[in-house]
């Protein structure tokens, strides 16, 4: 009794804590949706700016490397700042700077705010997830993440269709000002409603590890950003930022076990859920976003679908991450999130497979189905594992440990990006020379007519349409590998439950 009582005590009202998840939660769709809803402006983007197609991926590059070099400060930035002040000013930076994006005149203005943009909205996933597990009670915790995982979900399932028509029906700098309402909302509702942190002026920066870390980070994300552009390994380019990453990156994990008060605190590192819940994330984060990149491409370019009837039939993916959202936060009070974990990496498995049968002769209602379920995938992955991951974390170091995970997740998905469209455009050009062996100017096809739907026709004529075609079945078969690529790797997530510590129910007790 007074255990529970103590425990009343130790969080705030009911009222004051539905509140602040609220402003908690528009941050989250703030942040999440900026990742994705830029990518279909930028030809439009890149006409305003009279830039070359190399210079305009900066935009997206720098906004990516910002991220990833400013997440792991989270946890230091809270201990000095106290996490209203850090939420509260990263907030307001992210807001500014979208705006500093939408005013933007030439490249280099749009690429230094997006670079402000990126490492002011660090913070805001990280401080989410940190503020709503210790807002809530550990029975109530699960809700209460189902709430933010709905934020981190359709943010970037709704991007592309948002942000393509702001675009069309607006301009490109709507994509950026959309933040300003939202931005505003999520701040008054810190100030009002979210208590602060116990701030702690004598915690020490190390600036070694953190400068060798970003110099890990920063060359990671050139790479994987830059690779494709740049033919990967046959560019010096990618050899050095590659070398520099690796290097950099043993540096930063011999150091953090050197000294007294690592940038990154290794004692982090002995919680076996937090660990496992790293390595599952990092794995699954890899297929969650790939698989978004590759579908509208897919539907729009092989199927033949328009860009409005490409996000139509995209949707319903929303759609199943709600309802597995839902369910979710109900399920993970009664049984062990490990088990709802399973489910999810078996419907996202389901899933990839499904697509791995598409066919250029695939209906809309297979891609609808197989969307909905790799939603209810994703659902019931990410709110389980993220309660399961940070239960047995001290309270201490629940904000780092989230910025770490934040950190895991988008490397992952970055590197999925880049792994995925390498290996479509490898896979495409060598099934194209697989098949184009059998295509001679004498090919029954065409010296029948075939190609040409009546008549006979000229081969010198109809082998162009023959090298379409065949090129459009490659492409078929690229994507289809890259789909059961993605499945093997979801399937690697598996073992790895087998290590994760169970989680006490409410229901058990």
């Amino acid at each position: 009794m007074s255990m529970s009582a103590a425990a009343a005590k130790a969080f705030p009202p009911r009222a004051i804590r539905v509140l602040a998840s609220v402003s908690i939660v528009l941050a989250t769709i703030m942040q999440t949706l900026d990742s994705t809803i830029a990518n279909v402006a930028l030809p439009h983007m890149q006409g305003a700016m009279n830039a070359a197609q190399d210079q305009i991926s900066w935009v997206l590059t720098s906004y990516v490397v910002a991220t990833a070099i400013c997440t792991p400060l989270t946890g230091y930035l809270e201990r000095r700042l106290g996490r209203r002040r850090l939420f509260l000013l990263a907030i307001i930076g992210f807001t500014i700077a979208s705006v500093m994006c939408a005013s933007a005149t030439s490249l280099s203005q749009l690429v230094v705010s997006r670079l402000i943009q990126g490492a002011a909205g660090a913070c805001i996933i990280p401080l989410c997830q940190a503020v709503l597990i210790d807002l809530f009670p550990p029975e109530e915790r699960g809700p209460a993440m189902a709430l933010w995982g709905v934020g981190v979900m359709i943010g970037p399932i709704l991007g592309p269709t948002l942000g393509g028509y702001l675009t069309e029906v607006y301009s490109w700098r709507w994509v950026y000002l959309i933040n300003l309402p939202l931005g505003a909302l999520a701040a008054v509702g810190v100030v009002a409603f979210l208590q602060d942190s116990d701030v702690d002026k004598r915690a020490k920066f190390d600036l070694f590890g953190f400068t060798v870390l970003s110099i890990a980070l920063g060359s990671l994300q050139l790479m994987l950003d830059r690779g494709q552009m740049q033919d990967w390994f046959s560019s010096t380019e990618i050899v050095v930022t590659a070398a520099i990453s690796l290097a950099a990156l043993w540096v930063f994990v011999v150091h953090m076990f050197s000294v007294p008060e690592p940038f990154i605190s290794p004692i982090l590192f002995r919680d076996l859920n937090f660990v496992m819940g790293l390595a599952i994330i990092f794995l699954l984060g890899i297929v969650l976003l790939a698989t978004m990149a590759l579908l509208p491409v897919f539907v729009q370019t092989l199927l033949g679908y328009s860009v409005q009837s490409a996000g139509l039939i995209l949707a319903p993916r929303g759609l199943g991450t709600m309802t597995a959202m839902a369910l979710v936060g109900v399920l993970v009070k009664r049984y062990d999130p490990r088990y709802l974990v399973a489910l999810g990496v078996a419907f996202m498995s389901i899933s990839l497979w499904q697509m791995s049968q598409f066919t250029l002769d695939t209906g809309t209602m297979p891609l609808i189905v197989s969307g909905v379920i790799q939603g209810l995938g994703m659902g019931f992955v990410f709110v389980p594992l993220s309660v399961v991951t940070f239960y047995t974390l001290d309270a201490r170091q629940r904000t780092e440990g989230a910025s770490i995970y934040s950190l895991l997740r988008n490397i992952g998905s970055s590197i999925g990006v880049s792994v995925v469209m390498t290996y479509l455009s490898r896979s495409t050009q060598t099934n194209h020379a697989i098949l184009s062996e059998h295509v001679t100017p004498y090919a029954e096809a065409i010296r029948s007519g075939a190609m040409a739907g009546s008549g006979a026709m000229d081969p010198l004529l109809a082998l162009p349409m023959m090298n379409a075609e065949v090129t459009r079945q490659a492409a078929m078969l690229a994507y289809a590998s890259d789909f059961q690529l993605m499945l093997v790797l979801t399937l690697f997530a598996v073992p790895f439950l087998v290590f994760l510590r169970p989680v006490k129910s409410s229901a058990n007790g």
